[in-house]
């Protein structure tokens, strides 16, 4: 069970926002490299970053940022980001700097085609965002919510060569709630490919919980605001989850 470290961007900062309001913001720092640094120096195997203001701009906002993280940690561990990435020139040019993985969340949704083709032109590099509220999809920075079932868009892409799926549950993200893990075990068991879990990731009890149901085909978890409030000391909880899952 992987723990990946969040560095949410917005205006350049790295902040953590409650259930994606924008409105709802704690700045943790105004160095995002710096950040990137002390996660990789902290043992992370990888790093999940996002485009806050690319996500509601619908095209990618704070690539100067992100280029400065690439540029420090991506030699070392994978980096993955989402937010805004909505063509294939913005994939590409992001790639060619030194990303690992793309993540389309919108996009997916409202254009299938363009997720098939982007997973046809950048194989092993393209993971969808599935963000639900009480099972349901949204979309738009988590301004929309759909009427399609996380489980049922899984589905969908079963045979489109995704790499994975990070599952946000939208009511607990940033809120320091719990992981919603048997909505994730529930897609994770849904599907043949792996999940990544994201949203309320509190503290080693959570960590206990997701190894519990890792077989399912939950590969890692993503944790933002635990980390850098201090609920969770990352280096202690990489190895909780290195020793229950072996």
């Amino acid at each position: 069970m992987l723990l990946i470290p969040a560095i949410d961007l917005k205006n350049g900062q790295c902040v953590r926002l409650k259930q994606g309001l924008m409105n709802e913001t704690t700045v943790f720092s105004d160095n995002p490299q710096q950040m990137a640094e002390h996660w990789l120096q902290q043992g992370a195997r990888r790093l999940h970053l996002v485009d806050l203001d690319g996500a509601f701009a619908g095209k990618p906002q704070n690539f100067a940022a992100i280029e400065s993280i690439l540029s420090s940690v991506a030699k070392h561990i994978p980096v993955e980001l989402g937010g805004g990435i909505r063509d294939i020139q913005a994939i590409e040019k992001y790639i060619k700097i030194g990303l690992r993985y793309v993540i389309i969340g919108t996009a997916a949704v409202k254009n299938p085609e363009f997720l098939k083709e982007a997973c046809k032109e950048f194989p092993n590099h393209i993971i969808v965002g599935i963000d639900a509220k009480n099972g349901q999809v949204a979309t738009d920075g988590w301004a929309e919510v759909s009427d399609i079932s996380a489980v049922d868009l899984g589905k969908q892409f079963e045979d489109v060569g995704v790499s994975s799926i990070i599952y946000t549950d939208i009511a607990r993200d940033g809120m320091m709630s719990g992981i919603n893990i048997d909505e994730t075990a529930k897609l994770a068991n849904a599907l043949t490919i792996p999940v990544i879990a994201s949203g309320g990731l509190t503290n080693l009890d959570d960590i206990r919980a997701l190894c519990s149901v890792a077989d399912s085909g939950i590969e890692g978890a993503i944790t933002g605001r635990a980390i850098y409030e201090g609920t969770i000391d990352f280096q202690a909880a990489q190895r909780l989850a290195d020793e229950l899952t072996g």
